[in-house]
């Protein structure tokens, strides 16, 4: 995939909703730290609202990465208030579902990133995994879990109006033996 790097740093993009965003409580270490939700795949447009609420809910956000197989463009820096977010990518080396954030001050933070299309259930249900203590799934391994939970319940309800538009799964009795002819 081509990735593309926007150079301009003039043009802030105010958000003017904040960052949908769950950290897990607790110190109990795991691969994921949260999940973040953006609402469009624009970095430039998102990582404010994000960079924002983490410098006063966690630490200063100076870095970020991210790996490039969902991101049309990927600005080198974004402006947040008082401060500049540097953004990276890594290809093969960084999970395409999570976003790492660095600071000067406190240690990383790792991200799963529920993509922008997912419905808020899917979403409810994504943060909840990743905010689990302790857990040891990939961001990938929860992304692929959701969409087979969610194949499962839309092959049941296909079956569940296959059910009420009249088809069967099975027949409702056995079928006889036909006969050619009378017997005497």
């Amino acid at each position: 995939m081509a990735v593309t790097l926007d150079r301009t740093t003039t043009a802030e993009h105010p958000h003017p909703l904040p960052a949908r965003l769950s950290l897990t409580p607790g110190t109990a270490p795991g691969l994921l730290d949260g999940a973040w939700w953006p609402r469009s795949r624009d970095l430039t447009r998102e990582l404010p609202a994000l960079a924002e609420r983490l410098d006063h809910s966690w630490a200063r956000v100076s870095r970020v990465t991210v790996n490039p197989a969902f991101w049309p463009v990927i600005p080198r820096k974004v402006p947040v208030t008082g401060h500049t977010v540097h953004v990276g990518w890594f290809g093969n080396e960084q999970d395409p579902h999570k976003l790492l954030l660095l600071s000067r001050t406190a240690d990383r933070l790792d991200l799963l990133i529920i993509p922008p299309e997912t419905g808020p259930a899917a979403a409810a249900r994504l943060m909840t995994a990743a905010t689990t203590p302790g857990s040891l799934l990939t961001a990938s391994r929860l992304m692929e879990d959701e969409r087979t939970a969610d194949e499962a319940t839309d092959s049941r309800n296909r079956e569940e109006e296959w059910e009420t538009d009249g088809g069967t799964a099975r027949p409702a009795t056995r079928p006889g033996r036909i006969f050619s002819g009378w017997r005497r």
